[in-house]
């Protein structure tokens, strides 16, 4: 594909809770995930036991020849009890040895310093985790930042806000719907310290892993444009206008709490790429009576907006639509938005879940879509730098368990064997085929 430069960043993403298991090891404390049960009755505690087997993934990376890894470092192995001041070295040894490994074999670690392990001590709901979160960053860069050239900050703080305090899907659980929005504020603030404070330790490369959906209306009604408009303003603008240009739209502003302006300053600290994970677009429209669920997920009555299924494209075992051209479509609509203030981009996240255990004919087909997607988005002008599958291995899904399969690489949860699947072979062929 002749619209990627040698340079193009390819790689792939995982996340601590997901892959590492060994919950009891180095020290570890106790996440708010750790007591949260799977819909399929399981739980994280062994995941695909990635802590012990850490270099015989670093090969399988080596093997499917990716330029960068990015991962996520677990919280409460580096401060068990989330204290200020506190530092487990053995929970850092772990990142440490595996930085290391990745050097060593010349992939280039991109480390998520949240995805969603907050230590069950603390919650996003208090002012105070945020500079729990900056302390927690600087103590990380401290010790790996000589050999991280790329950060992390936060992933998906939607999800965090919506899925685990406005609708109780995920961990801790709250059903709080608009009362979370101080949720959203806070894990920003904390996104925004955090970036100051890896810049105090010599980081020059920061960035933070952000959710986005092409929002559709249902039809031309008023009603409809405004349900799309407030679906649009949760899932995207809230979380990206704070980050790129230092204010909240209008709609949320006044449910900030805190010196809000005071804030602003601290969560718009400039960033030098901006990570979006896109999965699909959402067609949104006017609330009817009843009940109301998406993709599996109960949602709570009396929202005003009504999230329906889109017909007319192939589905994930998850019950997605698979809309390649909504990533391009999103990418664009993006830079369209924000201008100047729109970095670099890489794309963090993007991949599916089917149940085919090795010949994945459907995920290759899904990948070189939406690969695709990124060039046509870059011959329009949109300036993408990277882009990362999800995921390496199949892994803990977060609510759904075991249940859903997003992996390059097969994983027999019984005796954690990984297989490479028929994805694996396509995606590496696809990163040589960039640099011939």
């Amino acid at each position: 594909m002749s619209g990627f430069s040698p340079d193009f960043l390819w790689g792939v993403s995982t996340s601590a809770l997901q892959i590492e298991g060994a919950f009891d090891a180095d020290g570890r404390g106790p996440s708010v995930w750790d007591a949260h049960t799977a819909k399929d009755g399981s739980d994280a505690r062994v995941a695909t036991g990635h802590h012990d087997r850490y270099r015989e993934d670093v090969a399988l990376l080596a093997d499917l020849g990716v330029d960068a890894y990015r991962f996520s470092i677990a919280w409460p192995r580096v401060q068990p009890s989330g204290a200020s001041g506190e530092v487990n070295q053995r929970g850092l040894d772990f990142y440490d040895r595996l930085v290391d490994e990745l050097v060593g074999r010349g992939i280039t670690p991109v480390p998520t310093l949240f995805h969603w392990d907050t230590p069950s001590t603390l919650t996003w709901q208090d002012r105070d985790t945020a500079d729990r979160f900056a302390e927690y960053a600087a103590l990380v860069a401290e010790r790996l930042g000589d050999r991280v050239p790329r950060w992390i900050t936060i992933n998906e703080p939607a999800e965090v806000t919506l899925l685990g305090h406005a609708i109780g899907e995920h961990a801790p659980g709250l059903k709080l719907v608009f009362d979370a929005l101080p949720v959203a504020h806070h894990l920003l603030l904390g996104h925004g310290r955090a970036v100051q404070a890896l810049r105090a330790a010599g980081a020059r490369q920061i960035g933070v892993a952000m959710s986005h959906t092409p929002v559709w209306t249902a039809s031309n009604s008023d009603e409809d444009r405004f349900a799309a408009e407030l679906y649009d303003g949760i899932m995207n603008r809230l979380f990206a206008d704070p980050v790129l240009t230092g204010r909240y739209p209008e709609t949320f502003a006044e449910a900030m709490p805190g010196p809000v302006e005071d804030d602003l300053a601290v969560i718009s600290s400039p960033i030098d790429w901006y990570g979006i994970n896109y999965y699909n677009p959402s067609l949104v429209g006017a609330p009817t009576p009843g009940e109301s669920s998406y993709a599996g997920i109960d949602l709570p009555p009396d929202l005003p907006f009504e999230l329906h299924d889109i017909p007319g494209y192939p589905h994930t075992a998850f019950d997605w639509p698979v809309v390649p051209d909504g990533l391009r479509e999103l990418l664009v609509s993006l830079r369209d938005r924000y201008g100047d203030r729109l970095p670099p981009v890489l794309i963090t996240e993007n991949g599916c879940s089917y149940d085919e255990p090795f010949e994945d004919t459907r995920r290759i087909e899904y990948l070189d879509g939406h690969i695709r997607a990124v060039e046509a988005a870059m011959s329009e002008g949109v300036d993408v730098r990277g882009y990362f599958v999800w995921s390496l291995l199949d892994n803990w899904e977060w609510a759904e368990g075991f249940r859903q399969r997003f992996g390059l690489v097969h994983v027999d949860y019984e005796t954690l064997k990984r297989t490479p699947k028929a994805s694996f072979g396509w995606y590496r062929d696809h990163i040589r085929a960039t640099r011939a």
